[in-house]
């Protein structure tokens, strides 16, 4: 008689077998580029030291391993503790989080073959960006207990705003609602279906978190052998792996998102900034929104010309690009019962009704003509102003404070581009400025939020906690970096790092010398005089960091415009009330506000190429 256990170890060998089968016949290296938030370009040139097929494989076996140990152990009702692992922990010293070791021999590798490559462009050099240059070593602290955060039984029904649970957090300040992944998850044996997407993952952990005949679609970051055409295939007993086409190699599918579908009929949306490996949502802070959507009580019929909540529209939207539609098709055809046949189910099935906040995509492309160019990148944020009523007053400057982990290689006329869309004001009025205009508008007000390196020093961990920040020495160096735009970023829960990405954006008075409010009036679409604010700002949480591989750059005019984009990416926007705008930013930012900046000739943000490279 064979256990369901037997099963499990049969499927996940066929798995395996299926893997060395196909495993191209060069290893696999990707290159960390900062200018993307970690957006990978895929080398042919060979590494020795790195196999990431092997890698793989051998994160399958792990999960394997979780899942035997799920089948012995008797049936659970609790959230796992955070620190839970597939296997026993030695009383030693842990090593640091896989996908942190696995940056850092990546980044050797990188250099490695930047010493070899010729004829590289100045421009290129500048955009080559880092990942950890050593292997952090954490101490695994003893436990304590976190605060308390959302019950399993906790639905969402307008949309929440929380940090992740951290267990280095100064319990002083550490006292507001908090997100743990097992409570979002809640009751895992009342889940029918979940769709999980991450840039980096650690398999074996994430599928023992759940059960293991739950049908999972999990869309990952290309590898190698996947990058020129989308792909769908099985890795996992009830686990369809997808991912997206990438253009040229270039970019990354960088979107933190989970669809679970519950038998009660209710849909968990939620847009997070954690990758899912257990450091993001242990050791390092990051930020989630969470939103609960009932079953509609009579479901829509679907077509082309119906009109459609622009949620799961967006939703579904992005959900094609990344070839979930494969994921649904290869589980239907296996005799999986899923809670959606088709995408468009989401829109039909569902009442979005309740749901305020607007989803914010990128998605890897050129998009050409308007209808097109709104609705991603950078324009499809000044869409989400608008459809929010968040469009800056005419009479105020709009503020930014853009909390990241990544510094991107700026100009002075793509700042001003990308203010102009959050501002809400129309793309096709900046299109209409002449470029020598353009290019002499002073900067924009916003503060880039990234921590100094002082700060990282005080951090819990230090040098060695830095690895998921990406700022290069030379970007720092450059002579065109707005460097008086820098701010430290700071948790308001003490000496934590943060991997969050959140945008503030309120509305202040004009100030003397500030004059891109006044210039950007002119040429104004008729509309945008009907669409007057009656709100105080807005905020946005997800993962774009600000860099123009995330938001795109526009280019072309009013008539053919263009909008390139080299990353997926995924967020939300929700606007702050006129009353008390202040207080409410400050209670949903994650940093502390106003951020400290950055002292000429004192401060320097922390360059893990630079300050790491030789500890």
């Amino acid at each position: 008689m064979h256990s369901e256990e037997d099963d499990v170890a049969r499927a996940i060998a066929i798995s395996l077998a299926e893997l060395s089968s196909r495993r191209p016949g060069k290893h696999q290296v990707i290159n960390v580029d900062s200018d993307s938030d970690e957006e990978v370009v895929v080398s042919k040139k060979k590494a020795p030291q790195i196999d990431a097929e092997a890698a793989f494989e051998a994160d399958l076996q792990r999960a394997l391993e979780a899942s035997k140990l799920e089948a012995a152990r008797p049936e659970r009702h609790e959230s796992l503790p955070e620190s839970s692992s597939a296997t026993p922990q030695p009383a030693v010293e842990p090593a640091p989080p896989p996908f942190l070791s696995e940056r850092a021999m990546l980044e050797k590798a990188r250099l490695e073959r930047q010493q070899k490559r010729k004829g590289l462009s100045e421009s290129d050099a500048t955009d080559s960006a880092p990942a950890p240059s050593k292997r952090p070593r954490i101490e695994k602290p003893a436990r304590k207990e976190l605060p308390k955060s959302s019950s399993p039984a906790n639905l969402f029904y307008d949309g929440e705003v929380r940090q992740t649970a951290n267990r280095h957090a100064d319990p002083a300040k550490d006292t507001k609602p908090l997100f743990r992944l097992t409570e979002i998850f809640g009751d895992t044996s009342t889940l029918s279906f979940a769709i999980l997407t991450s840039y980096v993952s650690d398999t074996s952990w994430i599928y023992g978190l759940l059960p293991p005949t739950l049908p999972v679609i999990f869309v990952g970051q290309p590898r190698e052998d996947e990058q020129n055409a989308p792909t769908a295939r099985n890795i996992l007993p009830n686990w369809v792996r997808c991912t997206p086409r990438l253009r040229g190699g270039r970019g990354c599918m960088h979107i933190k998102l989970m669809l679970l579908f519950y038998k009660s009929g209710n849909l968990r949306v939620v847009v997070t900034t954690a990758n899912f490996v257990d450091y993001d949502w242990r050791d390092i802070e990051n930020s989630a929104w969470v939103q609960d959507v009932p079953l509609a009580t009579t479901p829509a019929v679907i077509s082309k010309s119906t009109p459609m909540h622009s949620f799961p529209k967006t939703l579904i939207t992005v959900l094609q690009s990344l070839n979930v539609k494969a994921g649904l098709a290869s589980h239907v055809a296996s005799g999986v019962t899923l809670p959606i046949s088709s995408l468009s189910d989401l829109g039909a099935k569902w009442d979005w009704k309740r749901v305020k906040a607007q989803l914010v995509p990128s998605i890897a492309g050129k998009f050409e003509e308007w209808p097109s160019v709104v609705k991603v990148g950078h324009t499809g944020l000044m869409m989400a102003v608008r459809n929010v009523g968040a469009v800056c007053p005419k009479n105020k400057v709009l503020k930014l404070e853009y909390q990241g982990s990544s510094i991107g290689t700026y100009t002075t006329q793509w700042l001003n581009e990308f203010y102009v869309s959050a501002r809400g004001e129309s793309a096709e009025s900046w299109l209409d400025t002449s470029k020598a205009r353009r290019a002499k508008l002073p900067l924009p007000n916003i503060r880039i939020v990234f921590p100094s390196l002082q700060t990282v020093l005080d951090s819990k961990f230090g040098m060695s906690g830095g690895g998921t920040m990406f700022c290069q020495k030379k970007q720092w160096d450059g002579k065109n970096l707005p460097r008086e735009l820098f701010s430290d970023s700071n948790s308001k829960r003490g000496g934590i790092l943060m991997h969050s990405k959140m945008i503030i954006a309120t509305f202040k008075d004009p100030v003397e010398g500030n004059t891109l409010a006044a210039s950007s009036k002119k040429g104004k679409a008729k509309d945008d005089d009907e669409i007057e604010s009656q709100v105080g700002g807005w905020c946005y949480v997800g993962s774009h960091n600000f860099t123009p591989s995330a938001w795109g750059t526009l280019s072309g005019d009013s008539f053919s415009p263009i909008m390139n984009i080299t990353n997926y990416e995924l967020g939300v926007l929700f606007p702050l009330p006129a009353e008390d705008t202040e207080r409410a930013a400050s209670d949903v930012a994650c940093f502390v506000r106003p951020p400290r900046a950055y002292v000429r000739d004192g401060d320097e943000p922390w360059m893990q190429d630079y300050h790491g490279g030789g500890q």
